[in-house]
C-alpha cells in the first residue's frame, strides 16, 4: 500500500514538472517570437492585448510605465530613433511564469530618440531583461543595462578615457615620440590649423601622414626649442577634449621667440582622435616669422 502511494505521488510530481516545463517552453517561445517581430520587424502593433496584459508594467525609475499605450509609446522611440536595427537574444531561460533574457541591440541613431536629435552614431549594447508572464501574456518587464556606455556610444556622454588619451599624446609629443602621437590618430583624422596661421595653408590635413609632413615636420624644421607648456585638459561632451596651453619656441630664421596662448579642440571616437582644431595667437606667430 505504501509503495502504491509513493508511486502515485511520484507520477503526480512528474506530471506537474512536465506541465511546468511545457508551460515554460511555451512562454519562452511566445515571448521570444513577439519581441523578435516587434524590434527587428518594427511591428509595434504587436504590443496589444493579445500578447500583453492590459496593465503591462515596465519597472523603471523615477516611475513605472504602465499600460499598453504607454508601453507602446516607450518602444516607439527605439523603432523610430534607430535604423539598421538588429536585436538578438543571446540566451533565454525561465521557470513557470518567470523569464530571464540576455540580449544584444545594434542600430544607428538616425531619428528622434526620447527628444534626442539624431547623432548618426552606431550603438552595440547588451543587457538583461527579467520578465513575468500571466496566462500566456507578457505582464511585467525590467531591463538592466549600462546606460552610461549607451550614452557614450551615442556621443551624449564622453568616454572617461578621452582625457587620458590626450594626456598621453601630449606627453609623447613632449619627449619627441612622434610615432606614438600619430598612433593616437584615426586613419582619417581631419586636422585644422588656426585661420591666419602659416600652417593653415594645408587645411584640412587628412590622415596622420599628412599631419606629420604638413605640420610636425615644418614645426621641427623652422623652430628651435618648440614646446607646449601649461597644458590643462577639460573634458567636454560629445567625446571632445579642450586643451588650453601655451607655445614656446624661437623661429630660426628671425631668432624671434614666442610665448603664445593657444587652445586645441580634440574629437575622439573609439579611443582614436578623429578631428583636431587649433586656436592660437596668430598675430604673435606672424610677427615672429617676419
Amino acid at each position: 500500500m505504501k509503495n502504491s502511494v509513493k508511486l502515485f505521488l511520484l507520477i503526480i510530481g512528474l506530471s506537474i514538472m512536465s506541465c511546468n516545463n511545457t508551460k515554460t517552453e511555451k512562454n519562452i517561445k511566445m515571448y521570444s517570437d513577439t519581441w523578435d517581430h516587434i524590434v527587428n520587424d518594427g511591428n509595434l502593433d504587436l504590443i496589444n492585448n493579445t500578447n500583453f496584459t492590459e496593465d503591462i508594467t515596465m519597472i523603471s525609475s523615477p516611475e513605472n510605465i504602465v499600460g499598453i499605450d504607454n508601453f507602446k509609446a516607450y518602444y516607439q522611440n527605439f523603432i523610430t530613433g534607430f535604423s539598421d536595427i538588429k536585436f538578438t537574444v543571446v540566451d533565454i531561460f525561465g521557470q513557470d511564469d518567470n523569464i530571464v533574457k540576455h540580449w544584444n541591440f545594434k542600430g544607428k541613431h538616425t531619428g528622434d530618440f526620447f527628444g534626442m536629435p539624431a547623432t548618426g552614431k552606431s550603438v552595440d549594447i547588451e543587457g538583461v531583461t527579467i520578465a513575468k508572464m500571466k496566462d500566456g501574456k507578457i505582464a511585467q518587464e525590467q531591463d538592466f543595462m549600462d546606460n552610461t556606455v549607451f550614452l557614450q556610444q551615442l556621443g551624449i556622454v564622453s568616454s572617461p578615457e578621452n582625457t587620458s588619451i590626450i594626456d598621453s599624446l601630449y606627453k609623447a609629443f613632449g619627449t619627441g615620440d612622434i610615432p606614438t602621437v600619430l598612433s593616437k590618430m584615426d586613419a582619417n583624422i581631419v586636422w585644422n590649423e588656426a585661420e591666419g596661421n602659416a600652417y593653415a595653408d594645408g587645411n584640412p590635413y587628412v590622415g596622420p601622414d599628412t599631419v606629420l609632413n604638413g605640420v610636425f615636420a615644418r614645426v621641427g624644421g623652422e623652430w628651435d626649442g618648440f614646446k607646449l607648456v601649461n597644458i590643462q585638459l577639460h573634458d567636454m561632451f560629445n567625446n571632445q577634449v579642450l586643451a588650453t596651453l601655451r607655445y614656446n619656441g624661437t623661429y630660426k630664421k628671425t631668432n624671434k621667440p614666442i610665448d603664445a596662448q593657444a587652445a586645441h579642440l580634440w574629437t575622439l571616437n573609439d579611443g582614436k582622435v578623429i578631428a583636431f582644431q587649433q586656436y592660437v595667437d596668430t598675430k604673435q606667430l606672424a610677427d615672429a616669422i617676419k
